[in-house]
Parts: C-alpha cells; sequence; structure tokens
C-alpha cells in the first residue's frame, strides 16, 4: 500500500535514493542561507532592526544543509549534483518570485518595497516547509537515523513562519497591506506549480533509482497532479493568510547550534 510513511521509509533505506533527497534537501537549504545573509547585509537603514532576524533565518538554512551533508557522512555518502529540474529555489527564481540572485549579489541597499517581497515570498514557501517537516515528524520523528534531524529542522521551521506572519503584520499595519496581499497571492499560485513540477520530477528520479513500476509510477504522479488540482481550486488559500503567530519574536535570539551534525 502506497503511503508518505511507505516511500520515504523506501527512500530512506536505499543509499541512491537517500544520496539524492540529501543532496537535493541541502542545495535548496544552502541557496536559502545565502539568499539571507545577502539580503541582510542590503536592508534599508529604515528597516536596519529586521537585519538580524534576516541572518538568523539564513544562518538557520545553513545549519540545515550541514545537518543533510552529516547524514550523507554518517552512511559513508557524498552529496549529488542537483538535477536542474529539482532545484525548487531556482526555479522559483525563473518564475520572477522572491528577490532575484542578480539584484542580491550588487553592493546596493534594498528598497522597502523588496523586504515585503522577501517576507511574503518567505511566508508561502515556509508553509511548504513547515507542513513537510509536520509530516515527517509523525512518521519518523522516532526513526534512528534521521528522527532527531527532522525535529530540529522542523522546529526552526515553524519559527521562520512564525517570524513571517509577525513581521508582515506588522509592515502591514506600516502601511504595506496592498503591496503584502498582491505578493502573497502571486508567490502562492506560482509556488504550488512549481512544487508539483519539482515533485514529479523528484519522483521520476526516485522511480529510476528504486526501480518502481510502471503503474506505481503513474499512481504517484497522479497523486501530485490531484494535490495540484485542489491547490490551485481552494488549498492556496491558506498559504496568504496572516495570523498572530502563538511564537512571538520567534527569530530573535541567537541561532541554536548542532555540533553533532558539524
Amino acid at each position: 500500500m502506497l503511503s508518505a510513511r511507505s516511500l520515504f521509509q523506501e527512500i530512506v533505506d536505499t543509499d541512491d535514493s537517500f544520496q539524492l533527497f540529501c543532496s537535493i534537501a541541502a542545495s535548496g537549504e544552502a541557496q536559502g542561507g545565502w539568499e539571507n545573509a545577502r539580503i541582510a547585509a542590503l536592508v534599508p537603514d529604515a528597516m536596519r532592526d529586521l537585519a538580524p532576524k534576516i541572518t538568523r533565518h539564513g544562518a538557520d538554512e545553513d545549519k540545515h544543509g550541514r545537518i543533510f551533508n552529516a547524514l550523507l557522512r554518517r552512511r559513508g555518502l557524498q552529496a549529488v549534483p542537483v538535477p536542474p529540474e529539482t532545484d525548487y529555489t531556482m526555479l522559483l527564481e525563473r518564475r520572477g518570485i522572491g528577490l532575484a540572485h542578480d539584484k542580491l549579489r550588487r553592493q546596493e541597499a534594498l528598497s522597502e518595497e523588496d523586504i515585503v517581497v522577501y517576507l511574503a515570498h518567505s511566508r508561502v514557501t515556509e508553509q511548504r516547509a513547515a507542513d513537510q517537516m509536520d509530516m515527517l515528524v509523525k512518521y519518523f520523528g522516532d526513526h534512528p537515523v534521521v528522527g532527531k534531524a527532522i525535529h530540529i529542522i522542523s522546529n526552526d521551521e515553524d519559527n521562520h513562519l512564525a517570524y513571517c506572519h509577525e513581521e508582515l503584520l506588522r509592515l502591514a499595519r506600516a502601511g504595506h497591506g496592498r503591496t503584502i496581499q498582491r505578493v502573497l497571492r502571486e508567490s502562492a499560485l506560482a509556488e504550488i506549480s512549481v512544487y508539483r513540477d519539482v515533485s514529479l520530477a523528484v519522483m521520476d528520479h526516485m522511480g529510476r533509482l528504486l526501480h518502481w513500476s510502471a503503474p506505481k509510477s503513474a499512481l504517484l504522479a497522479a497523486g501530485i497532479r490531484a494535490m495540484y488540482a485542489y491547490e490551485r481550486f481552494s488549498g492556496w488559500h491558506r498559504m496568504v493568510d496572516l495570523r498572530m503567530p502563538e511564537r512571538r519574536n520567534a527569530l530573535g535570539g541567537a541561532p541554536v547550534t548542532t555540533p553533532e551534525y558539524a
């Protein structure tokens, strides 16, 4: 019987698929770490109070990348190149979602609207990350190999999502409400499309590595497309609402280190 639990167990139990899974995850986290570090360095003067939180956001994502690479090393594996069609961050940028890398490479301060765009884009992608990690904690939180790492990353993703909610609500009160709602909607609709494409690509690669039958691969692809149809019809709304989080000032402290995954 196909389930999220059985699929992930199959991926984790096989070196080749585990290697690809961790490589994709590590690459995405490293890109996120770089982006946040550059945004923190380029924050406009009027928003300098946000710089430490953006720095913390990036440091957490760098940490997640190190965790995935450490999981590979513990299996005696090395990271492999990430297939372009599975590169979630790059594909979102190509859709014009978030801040373009060429802008972040310049030595020019960002605008206040750029920071609003960054936070709105992050609110959408962090919702996806938090939901995925909730699912993994539910099914694999007690796994002897990946359980502890999943809990660490899940807690951080919940912090990131709370931070985005809180800061966007603050900026909405400061007069950025219309821009926030526009960018949230644009980001969510693009994200669900990119997530569908990346999910199909990842499952295609996993299917070849794990020698899945054609019916099994077709069933998984149909499930991914059905999820996209639901999200396109109404599910995307959960990615754009804003509410004051229970975790306040979630990124207000120093990053929590994980020396066991250094």
